[in-house]
């Protein structure tokens, strides 16, 4: 899978994956997808996007989803 629109970078976002060239994270995109925009809004919101951008944040989202690992977590009181 090539994210060629996606990076991260310490000095950006305290490290986010964010849409290249951009302040726009992949969790700001998947949040605004989640409360119903659609891909087209974010385009004419952003439009110095690059076209392709929002599908590669669903694609690295879907990826990194895939990797999670879960901790259960005991507390006793």
């Amino acid at each position: 899978m090539v994210l060629n629109l996606i990076s991260s970078s310490p000095g950006i976002l305290n490290g986010k994956p964010v849409i290249k060239g951009s302040r726009i994270s992949v969790e700001m995109i998947i949040e605004w997808l989640a409360t119903g925009a659609t891909v087209e809004a974010i385009y004419e919101r952003y439009p110095h996007l690059p076209q392709g951008s929002v599908q590669q944040a669903l694609q690295y989202a879907a990826q990194f989803s895939k990797n999670e690992i879960l901790i259960e977590e005991e507390i006793h009181d």
